[in-house]
C-alpha cells in the first residue's frame, strides 16, 4: 500500500512540475507581448509628449520642420489591407472548397503543394515580380480604362502602375495560401454525417457544401482573420509596389503610405531624436492596431462558438438556413 501511495505521489509530483513547466512557456508569451509594448513606448515618449492623440489623427509627416502625423500611414495600411482582403477571400474560399470537397484525388495533392508554395515564397520575390508584371499590368488597365470611370474618385490618379491597387492585388497574392490552407482544413473537420444527411434530404452538391460552410463558419471567420493579421504587417512587397506617397486618398491608383513601409523606407534616415521616436511610434501604432484587430476577431469567433453551441437544429434546417 505505501509503494502504490509512493508511486501516486511522485505521478502527482511530475504532473505537477510539467503543468507550471508548460504554464511557464504560456505566461512567457504574454511576457513578451508586453515586453514589445513597453519597449516601443519608452522608445517614443518625446513623440508621445509633443504630439499626443494628434499623432493618431493629423496628417502632416514633415522631418524637416518637424511635424509627424500618422494619419496617412494608418490609412494606407487599413485600405491595402481590407481591399487585399476583399480581393483574397472569395478566391482563398474558393480554393479551399474545391481542394475539400471537389477535386479529383490525384489533383489534390499537387494542388495543396502549389498553394503552400506560394506561402513560402519570400516578400521580396513578390516585390520583385510586382514591379515587373503587375505595375505594368496596372497600369495599362488604368490606361485602357474608359474616361467616364477615370472621373470618379476612386479610379482617379496619375498612370503610374504603383498604387494602391497594386499594394492590393500583391498583398491579396500574399494573404490566400494562408487563408485557404486553414479554411481547407476547417473543412475537412465537418463532420461527414453533416453532408450525408443534407444527400439523404435530398440537397443538390451546392447545397450540401453551403451546409458545410455554414456549419464550419467560425474556423472560415479565423482563417480570413488571419490574412488579415498577415496583410496589416506585410513590408517589403507593399513598399515595392504602393508608391511610398504620404496622402490619404481613396482612389486605387493614387501612391500611398503604409506604416510597415515608413518604417522599412526612413528608419535608417532618422537623423534627429524626434524624427526616431515618431517612427517608433508608428511601430507603436501598428502593434496597438493589430492587438485591436485580433481582440475584435477573437470576439467575434468567441460570439460565432457560443451560437454554435446552441442546440442544434434539424440538418433540413440547417440547409434552408445557409442556403
Amino acid at each position: 500500500m505505501s509503494g502504490r501511495a509512493g508511486g501516486t505521489g511522485r505521478r502527482s509530483v511530475t504532473d505537477l512540475g510539467f503543468r507550471l513547466g508548460t504554464g511557464a512557456f504560456a505566461g512567457l508569451l504574454v511576457l513578451i507581448v508586453a515586453a514589445i509594448g513597453f519597449e516601443l513606448t519608452r522608445q517614443s515618449m518625446l513623440s508621445i509628449e509633443k504630439f499626443g492623440l494628434n499623432f493618431w489623427r493629423t496628417e502632416v509627416w514633415d522631418p524637416v520642420a518637424g511635424q509627424f502625423g500618422a494619419l496617412p500611414f494608418i490609412w494606407g495600411t487599413l485600405y491595402s489591407s481590407i481591399l487585399a482582403l476583399a480581393i483574397a477571400t472569395p478566391i482563398a474560399l474558393g480554393i479551399a472548397v474545391f481542394i475539400s470537397e471537389l477535386s479529383p484525388n490525384w489533383l489534390k495533392q499537387p494542388l495543396v503543394f502549389l498553394t503552400e508554395l506560394l506561402a513560402a515564397i519570400p516578400s521580396i520575390v513578390y516585390g520583385l515580380w510586382g514591379i515587373f508584371v503587375l505595375v505594368p499590368a496596372v497600369r495599362a488597365f488604368e490606361v485602357a480604362m474608359p474616361s467616364a470611370f477615370r472621373q470618379l474618385p476612386i479610379f482617379s490618379g496619375p498612370p503610374l502602375g504603383v498604387g494602391m491597387l497594386a499594394a492590393g492585388i500583391i498583398l491579396a497574392v500574399m494573404v490566400i495560401p494562408f487563408t485557404s490552407s486553414v479554411a481547407r482544413e476547417v473543412l475537412k473537420s465537418v463532420p461527414a454525417a453533416q453532408c450525408e444527411g443534407a444527400y439523404a434530404l435530398g440537397a443538390t452538391r451546392l447545397e450540401a457544401i453551403r451546409a458545410a460552410l455554414f456549419f464550419a463558419r467560425t474556423g472560415i471567420v479565423g482563417a480570413i482573420m488571419l490574412g488579415f493579421g498577415r496583410a496589416l504587417g506585410e513590408t517589403m512587397a507593399v513598399t515595392m509596389v504602393i508608391g511610398n506617397n504620404p496622402k490619404i486618398s481613396t482612389s486605387l491608383f493614387a501612391p500611398q503610405y503604409t506604416m510597415a513601409a515608413v518604417l522599412a523606407n526612413e528608419f535608417t534616415e532618422a537623423d534627429t531624436e524626434l524624427y526616431l521616436n515618431a517612427l517608433v511610434e508608428i511601430g507603436l501604432v501598428l502593434f496597438v492596431i493589430t492587438l485591436i484587430v485580433n481582440s475584435l476577431s477573437r470576439i467575434l469567433i468567441w460570439s460565432m462558438e457560443r451560437s454554435a453551441k446552441a442546440p442544434a437544429a434539424l440538418p433540413g434546417a440547417e440547409i434552408e438556413e445557409a442556403a
